[in-house]
């Protein structure tokens, strides 16, 4: 779509299951008027720009047009149910017609796509343990690292460094295979209950509420809508060991389980 030359552009915020064009209303960015356009039984959801949209002037701006992306993607799911939502920022070069060839041009794998998320959305699983707690619960568990720390109080401190540095190494490394048999074990009573996850690959913040925590697993879950409940239920089992905690949050877009990026720019 990039190699028309008409200045005129479209903003496109989703591919919907739909054979009806209609005006969304003006929930777009800037209060821009968002519309369908059709093909079939599916239809992009637009707005139309007049040229290339200037990025944004500052940091606050960028936030406002995201949120309002966002919440224009919320209230097309609350309307068409499973879509295909694009991720800030896409413009297609052209009119209409052109959003048009574009859908005939991928109606198979967009509706294949439609069909796959279909009663479907997307949850983050973040779960994270105390390291007191763990490192307790590791000592009370292993009588050798209790008798070397029994060694050690009785010992000054200068005759009980070796035997301290040992004992640091030997507490770290039960506690990382407790992390690793724990973190398989809660992986696998996840993914009994999800149809696809996406682990998080960058190191995510920890919000204010596990301030002192870490993280164990971070996921992008692909739920399907009986399955919440199912989820939910193991999470809170999750939850309710000693030393750990579990954040929950959806439903989402299903952002993590599509690509509608090629043939688009970036604002």
């Amino acid at each position: 779509m990039n190699e028309t030359e008409q200045e005129n552009c479209l903003y496109v915020y989703s591919i919907l299951n739909t054979a009806t064009e209609q005006n969304l209303g003006t929930i777009g960015i800037d209060d821009n008027p968002v519309y369908t356009i059709v093909y079939k039984d599916i239809a992009a959801a637009v707005h139309f720009l007049e040229k290339k949209p200037e990025p944004a002037k500052d940091e606050q701006q960028a936030k406002e047009w995201v949120f309002t992306h966002n919440y224009a993607i919320d209230k097309m799911t609350e309307k068409f149910g499973t879509l295909l939502p694009f991720s800030f920022g896409c413009v297609a070069l052209g009119n209409d017609e052109t959003i048009k060839s574009w859908l005939q041009k991928n109606y198979e794998p967009f509706k294949s796509e439609l069909e796959k998320l279909s009663g479907t959305a997307e949850y983050l699983v973040q779960i994270f343990y105390d390291p007191k707690i763990l490192a307790e619960k590791v000592l009370k568990d292993s009588p050798e690292l209790q008798e070397l720390n029994t060694k050690i109080q009785g010992m000054s401190k200068g005759k009980g460094y070796i035997l301290q540095k040992q004992f640091d190494v030997r507490r770290d490394q039960a506690i990382t295979k407790e992390l690793s048999k724990l973190g398989a074990e809660f992986g696998r009573a996840i993914h009994e209950n999800v149809k696809e996850t996406v682990p998080e690959e960058k190191k995510s913040n920890v919000p204010e509420k596990f301030k002192g925590k870490k993280s164990v697993i971070t996921l992008s879950c692909l739920v399907s809508n009986e399955n919440v409940e199912n989820l939910g239920q193991v999470l809170e089992q999750i939850n309710e060991h000693e030393g750990f905690a579990v954040r929950f949050t959806g439903p989402w877009s299903p952002y993590s389980f599509i690509d509608l990026k090629k043939d688009f720019e970036h604002t």
